[in-house]
């Protein structure tokens, strides 16, 4: 292993021999760390934690501390961290709660800028971004594909639908369903994120069915249920993007704190 001779590692930390651990970096005894996975200089890795293969954390970035959260209570709660992701300086990822899932989890392929904070029992999936200072409260969802401006921040338990975007400095309180651009403090729709959605290889057909989708919800001035209706019926006329329409659809019938509009 390339570990610097400053680095302190604790006995019972489990790390591939092709990791990469940098100058005065610590990593606790509960922590596990796949193939390939380089850290940089003054990082902090503590509590049980787990990083996966092929990630890149620079230097003065804090994972796996325990939760700002006042009921815990020293529980070995988790981190988990998938594969090729890439955290930037000065990142922060809490431990989970036993309140919650008791794990922080984030997928593969994310690309975390600097200053990025997820609280406890956040739920990341993978390809998501999240430019500088974009905050996460205790309990927040992000969908594959999630890009959040910067200084976005994100109230607890406030979930995040797949290729969903927030412009520089959205203040979200309420869940923002798939596909959709929110913006504003507080966050309100603006729209699709159709330049993301045509980068990710959907066709002009799929784009079109999807803007008609948020027309239901937010420009027919329908009742949400009568909407949710509506959307039901476009399904079955739009059989290529039936699949991304019933994800809207169906998100908006789980949320709990109900979606921005």
């Amino acid at each position: 292993m390339a570990i610097h001779s400053s680095a302190v590692i604790a006995p019972g930390a489990q790390l591939d021999s092709s990791v990469e651990v940098g100058a005065f970096t610590v990593i606790g005894p509960h922590v596990q760390i796949g193939a390939g996975t380089r850290i940089g200089p003054h990082v902090v890795i503590e509590g049980h934690t787990t990083i996966g293969r092929d990630n890149q954390i620079f230097q003065f970035s804090s994972l796996g501390a325990a939760p700002q959260d006042k009921k815990y209570a020293g529980e070995p709660t988790r981190l988990e961290i998938g594969d090729r992701n890439t955290i930037r300086e000065f990142v922060t990822f809490n431990l989970g709660t036993v309140q919650d899932a008791g794990a922080t989890r984030i997928g593969n392929d994310n690309w975390i800028m600097a200053y990025v904070h997820l609280a406890h029992d956040c739920q990341l999936g993978n390809n998501i971004i999240l430019a500088n200072n974009a905050t996460l409260a205790g309990h927040v969802h992000l969908g594959d594909w999630v890009f959040l401006g910067g200084f976005t921040s994100v109230h607890q338990f406030c979930h995040i639908g797949a290729h969903a975007m927030t412009a520089f400095t959205a203040a979200v309180s309420q869940d923002i369903p798939p596909f959709v651009t929110a913006a504003g403090n507080r966050a309100v729709p603006a729209g699709i994120n159709s330049e993301g959605l045509k980068r990710r290889g959907f066709s002009s057909e799929q784009i079109m069915a999807i803007k008609r989708a948020y027309k239901v919800v937010y420009r027919s001035g329908l009742p949400l249920e009568q909407a949710k209706l509506e959307l039901q019926q476009l399904e079955d006329k739009s059989p290529e993007s039936a699949a991304h329409i019933r994800q809207m659809r169906e998100f908006i019938e789980v949320s709990t704190r109900g979606i921005i509009r």
